[in-house]
Parts: structure tokens; sequence; C-alpha cells
């Protein structure tokens, strides 16, 4: 049951309750002052009419009878012990108050019918539930309202939590200010969190860029220098690490530039395999590329292998059949995306299946053209990753291997750039598997039917 319904629930038992106790307390307090009327009335009848019969031995006129046949057991016994009393009671006449005294062996006693008098208060009865039933009729619609009024401003707190939990850290409540409101109070604790989240999230931003642009300075110098060395096992070493540092500060720019949403994507239609080919080939490592076919044309998917190299021409083999086909012409199936962008993500994943994982790495493209999947033959990615994301300078497990743990972080930033998403996940059979799926472009239906700029022809001096 939600919140809402348990705050209208609450208030309908409330009132309910308050109804049900005021009509408690209003029905003993009117059936107590009837009898106690009634009972006053039948004593005074009954000393009256014990004057007058002890005056005259008679009860005519007086409203008392001598040994009434219908007097109430247990006050015919109280006179007969020589007391005198009253008793409410219903007999067949109806409900009567009854007062009785001894008189000469007999018993005196006087009846004052109250059926008018219960008949009143049944009707005060009726009228109280009617009253309690309006009551609640009116107060429930506002409590539903007030519930849901709160209830929408709780969802709107937990929905915008949830955005800055997503990374929205521009995401405000903005609550009203109202004193003692404890539900405003939440709201402007959720946006001062988010405005010190965001706050502390940009100087890491501006730390990481302003690390990495003040060392690129150094680091060319150490290129340069490092290129200077004599040729030996030392100085291999040292140009090794070099290239390692690098690499790490560029990484780090990129990741920067990528924090700050200063990347834009320069989006146009272009045909998906060959980018694939150019991201196979730029990693220098073997990847088998995998291209589905639409389904229910009966026809398998091609397979190739576009990154294994010589280590002397360093030149792709491929299977010649495949290497004609239409999915690595300019005339295949176009995807709307930034080639430069979408071949850093595919090269990145790559580069990862083939530093954490084991060989044979396959890059898929599923019959619909637009999912790319990579996947290596190791031990998958860790469970960490997979339920928190990839994280900056965390490589898994340590079987995994080595790096620096910003390739994932870069490919994902990049997808985001180009519209794309990343998501990770591992095989049944073992291993690991990106999949990448390119958002549709506009009109994306004719993206291969786009015609091809004419030849400018020759330029003749």
């Amino acid at each position: 049951m939600t919140l809402r319904w348990r705050i209208v629930a609450l208030v309908a038992a409330a009132t309910c309750a308050a109804a049900a106790a005021v009509g408690v307390l209003v029905h003993h307090a009117s059936r107590d002052r009837e009898l106690s009327q009634a009972r006053d009335g039948a004593r005074t009848t009954l000393e009256r009419a014990a004057l007058g019969y002890a005056r005259t031995g008679g009860v005519q006129g007086s409203g008392a009878v001598l040994d009434a046949p219908g007097l109430p057991g247990g006050l015919r016994r109280l006179v007969a012990k020589g007391h005198q009393g009253t008793e409410f009671a219903t007999g067949p006449d109806g409900p009567a108050m009854w007062a009785a005294r001894p008189a000469d062996g007999q018993v005196l006693s006087v009846r004052v019918d109250m059926s008018t008098a219960m008949r009143n208060i049944s009707a005060l009865d009726t009228n109280i539930i009617l009253a309690g039933l309006t009551t609640t009729a009116v107060v429930l619609p506002l409590g539903v309202l007030t519930a849901e009024r709160m209830s929408r401003r709780l969802r709107l707190a937990a929905a915008t939590a949830r955005r800055i939990a997503a990374g929205d850290l521009d995401a405000r409540i903005s609550p009203a200010a109202r004193p003692h409101d404890e539900i405003a109070e939440i709201s402007g604790a959720v946006d001062s969190m988010a405005a010190a989240l965001q706050e502390r999230l940009l100087d890491e931003q501006r730390f990481t860029a302003d690390v990495a642009h003040e060392l690129r300075t150094p680091l060319m110098g150490l290129v340069t220098a490092a290129e200077l060395l004599p040729p030996g096992e030392a100085a291999g070493y040292v140009r090794d690490r070099v290239r390692v540092l690098s690499t790490l500060v560029e990484e780090l720019l990129e990741i920067s530039r990528l924090d700050a949403g200063a990347e834009e994507a320069d989006l146009s239609p272009c045909p998906l395999g060959p980018v694939l080919d150019e991201a196979i080939a730029g990693t220098g490592l073997s990847a088998r590329l995998r291209t589905g076919t639409a389904e229910g044309t009966g026809q398998p998917d091609s397979a190739e292998d576009t990154g294994q190299r010589d280590a002397t021409d360093r030149t792709r083999q491929r299977d010649s059949a495949d290497d004609t086909g239409p999915w690595h012409s300019t005339d295949g199936p176009k995807v709307w995306t930034d080639p430069r962008r979408l071949t850093r993500i595919v090269a990145n994943l790559v580069v990862n299946a083939h530093r954490h994982g084991r060989e044979p790495v396959e890059v898929t493209v599923a019959a619909d053209g637009r999912t790319v999947t990579v996947r290596d033959h190791g031990t998958g990615y860790p469970d960490d990753l997979l339920e928190k994301g990839p994280q900056r300078f965390r490589t898994g497990v340590r079987e995994r291997g080595r790096g620096h743990g910003l390739g994932l972080t870069i490919a994902v930033g990049q997808a985001q750039v180009i519209g794309a998403t990343l998501e990770f996940g591992n095989a049944p059979d073992g291993g690991a598997v990106a999949t990448l799926r390119l958002p549709e472009g506009p009109e994306r239906p004719e993206l291969s039917d786009l015609p091809e700029l004419p030849d400018p022809g020759p330029i003749h001096g």
C-alpha cells in the first residue's frame, strides 16, 4: 500500500473512531439524563401517593398502584425487605421506570412510561450515525487531496534523487519556502547534497584536467629526450614507459573533456563495415568480424579475421570472399554516427578484450545493423564492473591483466556523446561481452540510399 492510501486509510479510521466515540458519549449522556429525570419523577409521585394512602387508605388519583402485577422481581424483593427503591425495566408494555415502597404489608408502586424517551434516544443515535458518515464523506476527500499533494512532493523528491544518482547533477527540487514543513526540509537537504556533490565533482574534474594539462609540456620533453637516447635495452624500456605515460595523460585529458561536456559529436551517415575495419586495424590486434543478416533471409552470417597482422608488413589478412562483399563497401548499410568516436569506442573494447580476456576476440554486428558486440573468451567482467559500471583506475580482478582502467570509461563517455548505449555482461559459456547500440538517425531507412557526392574531376592548373 502506498503512502497516499495509508494516509487516507488513517484519516478515514480516525474520523470514524472520533464519530463513534462522540456518538457513544452522547448516547450514554442522553440515556442517563432521561433515566435520572424519570427516576426523580417516579420517586416524587410515589411520595405523594404514600402520603395520600396514609391519610385516606386509598391510592385513587395518585398515579400509584398496590401490588402491581408488572412490578420487576428485583424491586419486589427489595420492598419485601422493608426498603424502597427504583428500577428501569422493559416489559410487555414497553420500557418504564418503576418506584416502589412497602405500605401495610402491600407494595405501593409507581410506573413512569419511557417509550417516548427511548424512541427519542434511538432517533438521536440514528442522527449521530448519519452525522458521522457525513463528516467522514467530507473529511475523506480532503484527506485524499492532502495525501496526494504530500505524495506528489515526495515522488518529485525521489525522482530528482534518482536523476542525481544517474548523473544529472543539475537536477534540483527547488521547494517553496514553508516553515515547519518536513517535506520541504527533506527537499532542501537533497538540493544541498546535490549542489555539494556537483561542486566536489567539478573540483575533481578541474583537478584532473589541470594535472593532465600541466603534465603535457614536461612529457613532450621526455618524449624528445627518449628519442635521443642511444639504442639499447635500457633506452627501449624508457621509450616504452614514456609512451605509456603519454597515453595516460592523453586519456586523462579526454576524460576531463567528456566530464566537462565539452565533446560534441559530428554525426553523419557512414558505412559501418569500413569503420569497424579501421577500428580493428588501428589496434594492431586480431579480432574476428562477424556480420549478421536480416532475420528470415536464410543467409548465414559472414565471418572474417580483420585484425590478424604479420609482424613484418603488418597488413591485414582476411578472406578474399568476405573482402569483396557489400558489407565492407561504402555502399553497404549506413549508420548515423560520428565515425571517429565510433572507431575510438570499438578500438578501446578490442584492446580491453585482448588485455584482460583471451582470444579469440569477436566483433559482431547484429541483423539490425546498429548493434555491435565485442566478445572475448576469458574469465568475463568482474561483478563490481557489472554492478557499478567502469571505474577509473580499476582494472578488476588481478588475473584479468594490466592497464590503467580508463579504456572502458572513455568508451562509455564517447558512447554517450554519440547517443549510443554501451552495456557490459558475461556470456553464459564464459567471456566478457560489450554491447554497443547505436541510435537510429533521422530518416534512417534512407541512410543507405543517400546519394554520393559527384566526383569533382581533375584539377587543372
